[in-house]
Parts: structure tokens; sequence; C-alpha cells
């Protein structure tokens, strides 16, 4: 892994989701808060979760792991036959998944509203709701027959060290869900009611087209040719698919508390759905453009590392990636916490979407982004146990996770009282202990992965990030202690000031305080700028 090949990644992911938040806010204006808006969070809910366990999550990471492990030890023809059993499994699979999943809507809805039937939950039961859900669920569908053979696209690419084109390919995904899901949407109902949301639906599937066609001409380059094959008794095949048995839990753990909290959102109250729904949005950007980035870097790298067992590039290669996402992701904590409220406020008050939804969704934001670093880390790591075979081990601790999640859920929203945002906490607390107990599995199974390293970095990053907060909480006391009065453009403009001055305090201490990554980023783009 290389950070130049990571920062490539990064450019074309930020683009994915810069065009999924322009996606966001696009809802936001048209809708706000409203409780038409939750249901078409809560019916995306189910072919999203979908996706993370069959596609971009599981499947995605086993094939590369084998893929990878078959380019280099049998060659380019083997890997490209274990492609095609996997393409044909994939599109059979995923079309009964599909016309499944079409059939079962109906209950698919009960079950995730049944929370807001329970005898204490302040939302009534509203049968509108439900139908709207209900048709939704059914137009999305397909997206994940699509998107699970988009995946497959991508690991092939990555596998054989082709990035960027995959990276670029959900930015395809907005485009067509955005454009696709307007047009129709306002076709729809022009004045831009529920039934326009039913347009958005549509959209989502054409996005999910467009992200699969777009990765075809790159893999026709590589060499690639489909050829329908049904011997599935294959051990290659076979080897994937006991990867992905585990997989489908632990690399999925925080999608599935997503879909957990939103299910006690939907009972919490009206808006709520929505508030989490955008606050995690903006959670994701970092997520997506620095710890997806190294991630998808990082495991091919590991894969071959571990072929014949774990060599000594092994550690050496999950060390750099950790302290690279430290690097990256540690500033992008302090900002979201600490600057909350401005950042919702210029990127998605307007139109329908008030003050008040402004207050909520950045309390959601703040309680988000205190797992931020650890959720993460979570995407470099958890995919390093399955290039050593040691699968079951983060699913027995996703699972874990995921009962502490509901556990934590329950107590605050039945029995404390909170309101959505303990829902964004307990995401956080458990991705943080996810992650701590894998670290430790980590260091049992291979030996010291860094961790002095690791540490040493944090306490210097730890200086920066304070030096960042005071710019921080300097700029909310004097300039946005009510953004919702000032206009958008000084809104604007005060945040990009204050995110420029905080990153450049972080910066230039990182380089003071001698962190090897401010040092690696810094050449990089000299040689950009030179080049």
């Amino acid at each position: 892994m290389t950070t130049k090949a990571t920062w490539k990644v990064s450019a074309a992911v930020m683009a994915s989701r810069v065009l999924g938040l322009l996606r966001e806010m696009m809802f936001a204006g048209l809708f706000g808060g409203s409780k038409w808006m939750d249901c078409f969070y809560l019916a995306f809910k189910v072919p999203n979760l979908l996706r993370d366990l069959f596609a971009e999550g599981a499947l995605s990471q086993a094939f590369v792991t084998v893929f990878s492990k078959k380019l280099k030890a049998e060659g380019e023809e083997s890997a490209w036959l274990l492609a095609n059993k996997m393409m044909t499994l994939a599109a059979v699979f995923m079309s009964l998944i599909t016309l499944l999943g079409m059939l079962l809507a109906p209950w698919i809805v009960d079950f995730l509203t049944s929370l807001s039937r329970a005898g204490n939950s302040p939302r009534a039961y509203n049968p509108e709701e439900i139908v709207l859900t209900v048709t939704m669920v059914r137009v999305m569908y397909p997206f994940i027959l699509l998107v699970s053979l988009a995946a497959l696209v991508m690991g092939m690419l990555n596998a054989r060290n082709i990035f960027g084109m995959p990276a670029l390919a959900s930015c395809f995904f907005n485009l067509g869900s955005m454009i696709g899901g307007a047009v129709i949407g306002w076709w729809m109902d022009p004045a831009w009611g529920k039934q326009s949301l039913v347009g958005f639906a549509i959209g989502v599937v054409i996005g999910g087209l467009a992200q699969l066609v777009c990765q075809l001409p790159a893999l026709r380059a590589a060499g690639y040719r489909f050829v329908a094959d049904f011997r599935w008794c294959d051990s290659g095949v076979r080897q994937i698919l006991r990867l992905m048995g585990p997989a489908v839990i632990a690399a999925s753990v925080v999608q599935v508390n997503v879909v957990i909290n939103a299910m006690f959102a939907y009972g919490v109250g009206e808006g709520a759905v929505s508030w989490l729904s955008y606050a995690f949005r903006l959670m994701q950007l970092p997520i997506g453009v620095f710890g997806v980035a190294v991630a998808t870097v990082t495991l091919p790298a590991l894969a071959r590392a571990a072929v014949g067992g774990v060599s000594a590039d092994f550690k050496p290669t999950l060390a750099k990636g950790l302290r690279l996402v430290a690097f990256m992701v540690l500033p992008s904590m302090f900002g979201l916490v600490l600057l909350a409220e401005p950042i919702v406020s210029v990127l998605y008050e307007r139109g329908n979407f008030d003050a008040f939804d402004r207050m909520q969704t950045a309390v959601a934001l703040r309680a988000y982004g205190y797992g931020l670093l650890c959720y993460a880390w979570l995407k470099v790591l958890q995919p390093a146990f399955y290039a050593i075979d040691k699968r079951w081990l983060p699913m027995m601790v996703s699972i874990f996770a995921l009962g502490l999640n509901l556990g934590f859920n329950w107590f605050f929203v039945f029995v404390m009282r909170w309101g959505h945002e303990s829902l964004a906490l307990t995401t956080s607390i458990s991705a943080t202990v996810n992650f701590l107990i894998l670290f430790c599995a980590m260091h049992k199974c291979v030996g010291d992965i860094g961790t002095r390293d690791l540490l040493g970095l944090l306490a210097k990053l730890a200086v920066a990030g304070v030096a960042m907060a005071a710019v921080c909480l300097l700029a909310q006391h004097f300039f946005f202690q009510d953004p919702g009065h000032l206009s958008w453009w000084l809104r604007a403009g005060g945040l990009m000031v204050t995110v420029g001055a905080a990153a450049a305090v972080y910066f230039v201490v990182a380089r003071v305080l001698h962190v090897a990554e401010a040092r690696d980023v810094l050449a990089m783009v000299t040689r950009r700028l030179r080049g």
C-alpha cells in the first residue's frame, strides 16, 4: 500500500461522497424532516443493508481475498474462470433474493415499524405511511442485484490494482439516483408530495444500474470476458462462500446497527429517522474518503502478504493503514463534533429544512462523531482477519457488538426516555468496543502490529487536535452562536475559513511534532505541484 495510491482512491471517493451529500441536501430542501421522508429512508434501509451484507461488504471482501491469491498463485486465466463462476452465481442468487424481497415487503415493513406500535411509543400508527413504505421497498429491491454485480466487478479491478474507476462508480450511482429520481419524481408529483418519493425510489435502481455499467469498459480493458458458468462446485467458489458466511455479519455490523437505530427512531417520533440519516451521511463523508480508501488499497496487499502464511509484509502493511487512517480521520472527528450545527446549517438549512431540523440533526451528528475514528479503523482491521483466514473472530465480536447496540438502544429510548441522539451514540459505542476487541485479537493472532507507534501517533495527533479544537471553539463562540440568523453566504464563508484555519493548524502542529504521515502527505502534494 502506498500513500499515493490511497490518495488517488480518496479523491475518487471524495467525489462520490460529495455527490451523495448533494443528494441528501436535495432531499432536505424538498422534504425536510417530514414523516414521508422517514418512510423513504426506512424503505431504503432494507436494500442498503443487503448491499452491505452481500455486496460491498462480505462479497467484495471475500472475493478480493480469494481472487488476489488465485491471481498470484495460478495466473490470470484461472482467476477469470473464478470470476465467471461468481458473476453467474451472484446474478442467479440475487435475482431470487430480489423476487423474494418484493413478495415479502409488507412483512418486512411491518417488522421495521413494529417498535412504533409499542405501548409507550410516542409515534402513532399511520396506515398511509405503511402503504407508501411497502411500495418503495418493492421498487428499490432490484438495486441489490445490480450493486452485487457491481461489487464483483469492483473486486476484480481492485485485485488488478485498478482503483480509480471502481472508486468513481458510486459517483454514477449518485448521479443516476439524483437525476433519474428528480425527473421521475417531478413527473409523478410536481408539487413534491409523497408520491414524488416513489420517483426517487425508482432513481435508486437507475443509480445501481449506472454503478455497474460504468465499470464494464475498464474491466474489459483489463482482459475480462464474461461467459456464464454454472459449475459452482469449485474450490475457489467454496472458499469465497466460506469467507462470506461470517463476513455477512462481521463486515456489516454498523449497517445492521443503523437499521436497528432506524426501527427505534421510527418509534421515537416524526423526523427522527430523517435526522439520523442526514447526520449519518455527514459522518460517512470522512469514512468513505479516508477509511474506505485506505481499506480498498490495503486489502489486496494484505491478501498477497498472507499467501502461504503471514509474511513479513503483513504487519507493517496493516500498521501503516491504521496510522494513516488515524492521521486523516482525527481532524474530521474534531470538526464534526465541534462544528456540527454550522455544518448542518450550511449544507441542509433551506426550503423545508428549518432551524429545529438543524438542531436535531446536529445533536445526532455529534453523537456519531464520537465513534468516527474507531468506525474508520474497522474498515481496515476487519478485512485483515479474512486475509489470514480468521474470519470467525470478527463475526463473534460483531454479534456481541450488535447485542450491545440493541441493549443500549432499548435502555436509552424506553427506560431513560432519551431522544434520537442516543441512537447515534449507541452506534459510536458499539463501533468503539468492536474495534478494541478486534485490535487485541489481531495482536494475539499475528503479534504486535505497531501498538506503541500507534499510541505515540495518537498522543501527537491529540496535541494537534487540541490546537485545532481551539480554532473551532473560537469560531463557534464569536461567529456561529446562532447560524440561522446569518445569510447563507456568511455561514458558508465563515465555515470555509474556520475549517481551513483549523486544518492548517492541525497539519502544522503535526508536522512540528514529526508525524511521519504529515511528511508523506506534504511530499506527495509537493511532487504533484512540481509535476
